[in-house]
């Protein structure tokens, strides 16, 4: 409960009319039968959830008890004269009848709920993955945004340490993306950047991360390696693959990149240290010309 408390993100909520939601279940209801349903154990009319017609003395009433998702809820029926009258007064019949028709309509009413409230909690845990979602990647690429990047990094931290690995935290900065975004537009500014995303996907695998911290800066997470080589080469395939031409709303563009390098735990032993120590790399990437790769 604790835990549920401490995840939770808001609630979802429906609100409806009775009568209409009693009309979309039953139609049109019988004639000569009084129904009510109530909130809780006992009747009342500060419990009163639904009555089709006022309930005068009939020659039959009864009352049952639902209990649906922990929820007591009272139903009673009596049979008016119309109904009476329409069965001779046999009382036998009667409560044959008036028997059926409360069955019916409980158990009618039950799967109606019952349905209702899992067709509700789908739809709440469909919006509560939207809104994680929402929370933890960037609206524009959907990458992981800075909050689950970090959340991956310690992760891969706690891994390494355990296993004695090594990985790499690559920073990723576009050269001169402002001149594109003030030429084309922003929105053709937006495209760049979903395509450069999904080739830096394409550049690595489905184990490691790229996420987008804001603006034309990137950040990848590389595990597994044998060596600060490997970090390299994998830098300078993604550097190559960022310079080849977009297309972009009949534009032919190209952008370079500059990007800098930091090998756990040979240049720090968390995540302050190689954020750190990849980003003065990939600043000294950019005073050394810019499109190049530097080791922290």
């Amino acid at each position: 409960m604790a835990q549920r408390r401490d995840s939770l993100i808001g609630w979802v909520y429906a609100s409806f009319h009775m009568r209409d939601f009693m009309a979309s279940l039953y139609g049109r209801q019988a004639e000569g039968l009084a129904f009510a349903i109530y909130d809780g154990a006992v009747p009342s009319d500060a419990a009163l959830m639904y009555r089709n017609r006022e309930a005068a003395g009939g020659a039959l009433s009864a009352k049952e008890y639902m209990v649906v998702a922990s929820h007591t809820w009272t139903l009673t029926l009596v049979t008016q004269e119309e109904f009476e009258n329409r069965f001779g007064r046999d009382i036998s019949l009667i409560i044959a009848v008036a028997g059926v028709s409360l069955s019916l309509s409980m158990a009618l009413l039950a799967w109606s709920m019952i349905s209702g409230r899992a067709r509700a909690l789908l739809l709440a845990a469909k919006i509560t993955e939207e809104l994680r979602h929402m929370a933890q990647h960037d609206s524009l690429t959907g990458l992981p945004n800075r909050a689950l990047f970090s959340d991956r990094v310690q992760n891969k931290l706690a891994h390494a340490r355990r296993q004695d690995r090594r990985f790499a935290l690559i920073f990723l900065d576009l050269d001169k993306f402002k001149p594109i975004n003030d030429k084309y537009g922003h929105s053709v500014g937006d495209l760049l950047l979903r395509q450069v995303a999904r080739r830096l996907q394409d550049s690595i695998r489905a184990s490691d991360t790229v996420g987008r911290l804001g603006g034309d800066e990137f950040v990848l997470l590389i595990g597994d390696l044998t060596g600060a080589a490997d970090a390299l080469a994998l830098a300078e395939k993604i550097r190559q693959e960022v310079r080849r031409p977009y297309t972009i709303n009949g534009h032919q563009l190209t952008i370079s990149c500059s990007l800098g390098v930091a090998i756990y735990p040979d240049d720090g032993t968390d995540e302050l240290a190689l954020t750190k120590r990849a980003d003065e790399a990939m600043y000294r990437a950019k005073d050394s010309g810019r499109d190049s790769v530097q080791l922290a």
